[in-house]
């Protein structure tokens, strides 16, 4: 691929390769949809009034809007096409775009949730981590349940509490059974989690009482963002038998702001584990539908340095978006545009790689050692959380960007 005449630095998250989308403003500029690319955004109003998507049937109205809803509804023929547009005009020297006003510096803009989410569902698709997380809670000889070979295991999570990466989530309040009491006690969790996690934006509308099989699940998929489901482990702990997560888990979920295309991430495919025992025929599928992307965990006290936590990858996923989102609508369940779909907990076999605090200091047993001499067991008040994930082949880079929290205290 040709240079692009914006300066892009070598190890950008924001390469030609990628051109992901996001909701921006800036001083003068409302709220509108942009592509990043290097350190800059393209505003997309600013190059539709430039003519750069002439010849599109376009109505440019959509990259003026508070969220991408309207943009990625157009669908896939027609984002793509822009995205192509615009891949081109940045290699194109004699570019109309060249000096003009549609470049925004990013560290002049603030960046918003890229799309108006209506629903939100949670897996719980990596087999390190739910093993784990059943030596800890239940039988270390039978750690996995039953149906967690069988069914990608997932739950309904709180759309409103879902914010953009740099909004602060603060503490929850629960009930939380001490060690040894008969009752619970209500108070600010102790054991505050993150979770290392990828999520998809639902890219296509689907119909009420038809399912989505899995051969064409990848055109309802828009893009990937980054994805942090904090959780509050002790309130978890009493609270999620017998219907699940409930509010050890709707305070709060953290998001990146750039949706990378599900197409940049084409380089990046691979073929999942082999599923034994073998899944039932409408999860079955020969198409590499897993992604090779490594992701880090970096945890940086109030005034204390930054420590790498976890570096894992998006690969260690035991059930692949294509068979979450056909096992999401397998009953009938429709999805829309903008619906979130997150991965669940991100975990590899080795420790180093686990993506929650909960495994990481195995259950507050084995507090973690940081930079500069603090340790931690779970998340304390003034905690930042940062979630990043780069995946490069070759000349190939694309990245996400990251998804960074601060945690305050309680009220």
């Amino acid at each position: 691929m040709p240079a692009s005449w914006i300066p892009i630095p070598a190890d950008s998250d924001f390469s030609l390769h990628n051109l992901p989308f996001g909701i921006f403003s800036a001083p003068g500029r409302l709220p509108g949809a942009g592509v990043a690319i290097g350190d800059q955004i393209l505003d997309l109003a600013a190059a539709a009034s430039a003519g750069l998507f002439e010849g599109l049937t376009l109505d440019a109205s959509v990259f003026r809007q508070p969220s991408l809803n309207a943009f990625i509804w157009l669908g896939k023929g027609m984002t793509n096409a822009v995205r192509d547009r615009i891949a081109a005009t940045l290699v194109d020297p004699d570019s109309p775009l060249r000096g003009s006003r549609a470049l925004v510096a990013q560290s002049d803009a603030t960046m918003h949730l890229p799309v108006e989410i209506g629903d939100y569902t949670d897996f719980y698709s990596s087999i390190d981590h739910a093993t784990n997380v059943g030596k800890m809670f239940r039988d270390p000889d039978h750690a996995l349940l039953p149906n967690w070979r069988h069914i990608p295991v997932g739950y309904h999570g709180r759309a409103s509490s879902i914010v953009v990466s740099g909004t602060p989530i603060r503490r929850p309040w629960g009930q939380v059974l001490p060690p040894a009491a008969e009752s619970p006690i209500f108070k600010p969790t102790g054991r505050l989690d993150f979770e290392l996690e990828v999520a998809f934006v639902i890219g296509k509308d689907s119909d009420l009482g038809d399912p989505v099989p899995l051969h064409d699940a990848e055109a309802y998929i828009f893009g990937l963002v980054l994805f942090n489901d904090w959780s509050a482990r002790d309130i978890q702990k009493w609270e999620y038998v017998p219907l699940g997560p409930f509010l050890a888990k709707n305070f709060g979920s953290s998001m990146s702001p750039w949706v990378v295309p599900l197409e940049a991430l084409e380089a990046f495919r691979i073929a999942g584990p082999i599923q034994e025992p073998a899944v039932l025929p409408y999860l079955r599928s020969e198409h590499p539908g897993h992604f090779d992307i490594p992701l880090e965990v970096s945890l940086t006290p109030e005034d204390g340095p930054e420590t790498v936590v976890s570096r894992s990858n998006f690969r260690h996923l035991y059930w692949s978006m294509a068979q979450q989102l056909a096992h999401h609508t397998v009953n009938g369940c429709n999805v829309r545009v903008g619906d979130v779909l997150a991965s669940g907990t991100i975990s590899g076999p080795d420790a180093g790689a686990y993506g929650s605090m909960l495994e990481l200091a195995w259950g507050g047993s084995k507090p973690l050692s940081l930079a500069g001499g603090a340790s931690r067991a779970f998340i304390e008040d003034g905690d930042t959380v940062t979630l990043r994930g780069q995946a490069r082949k070759g000349v190939i880079t694309v990245g996400f960007g990251e998804v960074q929290t601060r945690i305050l205290p309680a009220r």
